[in-house]
């Protein structure tokens, strides 16, 4: 009776944590933020995007294929485009084709804000021109929707947070604070020539900024499990990247007279010896923040469980681990690739080779990573080798009590007020990962409601933003650039 009184009475005292810690568990959202100003967005503005859209700036990772001619022709629209930006404000290109632009603030005491993105595009997939509803580089309408390569990713927010500029040139406006804006023309394949060489010489100057905001997160307008309103998704870290080969070599000979096990069957042992080992869970890279801002709006019962992470933290990382999109956010990926081998049917190879690509979660690196693959592969005959030519360390996270998070958060509001708004970590790279060395404070985010079918689009087929969205992506960058000035 004893041990059962005992029991019962910790069982009260867990159910009185768990309760008060839930009832502790406040809202993270701004509340009482007035609308965002409206913003007077003709058809002018669309007519400049159709105009950036028709020009193929695509990158490719083999340079001799880029056609340079599209990018000069993209910054003498730019010229063209925004004239009052073109007088005013400190214009500079790097390799060219990278663009920063200084809006000198009157207030040299407060730190620069820099708003980026990139305007290459990933090239149209050979085959599937046929599949899009208007051509990939027409700039055309359908039912409200412009189509287009870069609609999604990523010329709409370069060009609307151009327009936004310009339009508040146009009232007179001068910022306290200084705007910087860095379009890179390589974000598809490196970032080399564009961000990073950027990044490198604001660091040369001695220059730190407020806040940097990239692209990354967007809108999403059928939420996420749990949560079914549209749920604004602010990136405060970023996944590293590396790609890792397994290489073996054999006596190779005959099919006819094979070894116990041929170098394929080592290197494919290896890569199964990977995937059924894959690298732990972690709820710090950021999700524990996501969870802070999300549980608060839930229902009761879903509430308890993340307002008591430090209890439910197997059972919320075992259903997120059910989805691919969930398991990715809690942890480094593992994912063969290529796999390499023979040349002849009945020709046994005597080298085989896989390649496994690594998205590697904050707190991680591509070293460590490395020294885990030979852990787990455990066999001298497997070679083990980081792949140099284009590897990305996981980003810091970054705080999303500093003040550039309110600011996007307090923009996000007024422009969408009826969206939640949450940090979480994008499992993509983006440019802003170079811009670490200036500022500790990045965040990416793109307001653009999409939906999981929109998702899709980018980068593959019938990319599409709609006229209203873009519209109100002006106004997010003219209202945030207000914000941002104190």
């Amino acid at each position: 009776m004893k041990r059962l009184r005992w029991l019962l009475i910790g069982l009260a005292v867990l159910l009185l944590v768990l309760l008060v810690n839930t009832l502790r568990f406040s809202s993270k959202q701004l509340s009482d933020v007035p609308p965002a100003a409206a913003v007077a967005v003709g058809d002018s503005a669309v007519n400049r995007l159709v105009a950036a859209l028709r020009l193929r700036t695509v990158s490719y990772s083999d340079a001799s294929l880029t056609d340079t001619t599209q990018f000069e022709q993209f910054l003498g629209l730019l010229q063209q485009s925004f004239p009052r930006i073109h007088s005013q404000l400190k214009r500079e290109t790097f390799n060219q084709y990278g663009l920063l632009y200084e809006w000198k603030g009157r207030n040299p005491a407060l730190k620069p804000v820099l708003l980026t993105g990139h305007y290459d595009v990933v090239p149209v997939i050979q085959g599937t021109q046929k599949m899009w509803k208007r051509p990939p580089f027409d700039g055309l309408l359908e039912g409200g929707f412009l189509y287009g390569r870069g609609t999604l990713d990523d010329k709409s927010s370069v060009m609307a947070q151009l327009e936004a500029v310009e339009g508040l040139l146009a009232t007179g406006f001068q910022p306290e604070r200084t705007i910087m804006l860095a379009y890179g023309q390589d974000e598809e394949v490196t970032g080399f020539r564009g961000a990073q060489t950027m990044a490198a010489e604001l660091e040369r100057r001695k220059i730190t900024l407020e806040y940097v905001l990239d692209e990354g997160g967007v809108i999403k307008t059928d939420g996420i499990p749990g949560l079914p309103k549209p749920v604004a998704l602010i990136g405060i870290g970023e996944k590293g990247y590396a790609s890792i080969e397994l290489t073996t070599v054999s006596k190779g000979g005959h099919s006819s007279m094979p070894p116990k096990q041929t170098s394929i069957g080592l290197v494919a042992e290896a890569v199964s010896k990977l995937e059924k080992n894959p690298f732990p869970a972690r709820l710090d890279a950021g999700l524990d923040q996501m969870f802070t801002y999300i549980g608060p709006e839930m229902p009761f019962g879903q509430r308890i469980v993340f307002a008591n992470q430090w209890l439910f933290a197997p059972l919320i990382t075992r259903i997120m681990a059910q989805s691919n999109s969930g398991n990715a956010t809690l942890r480094t990926t593992t994912a063969p690739t290529i796999f390499q081998a023979g040349v002849k049917d009945n020709v046994l190879p005597i080298e085989a080779t896989a390649t496994i690509n690594f998205r590697i979660l904050p707190g991680e690196t591509v070293e460590t990573v490395a020294e885990r693959v030979k852990e787990v592969i455990d066999d001298e005959r497997i070679q083990v080798n980081v792949l140099k030519k284009f590897i990305s360390q996981p980003s810091p996270v970054s705080d999303p009590n500093a003040l550039g998070f309110e600011r996007i958060h307090r923009t996000i509001k007024g422009v969408f007020p009826e969206t939640i708004v949450t940090p979480y970590l994008t499992l993509g790279g983006t440019d802003s990962r170079f811009y670490a060395r200036v500022c500790p404070q990045i965040y990416r985010f793109s307001p653009t409601p999409m939906n999981d079918e929109d998702t899709q689009r980018v980068h593959g087929t019938n990319e599409r933003i709609s006229l209203k969205d873009y519209r109100n992506m002006i106004r997010f960058y003219a209202t945030l650039i207000r914000n941002s000035q104190n």
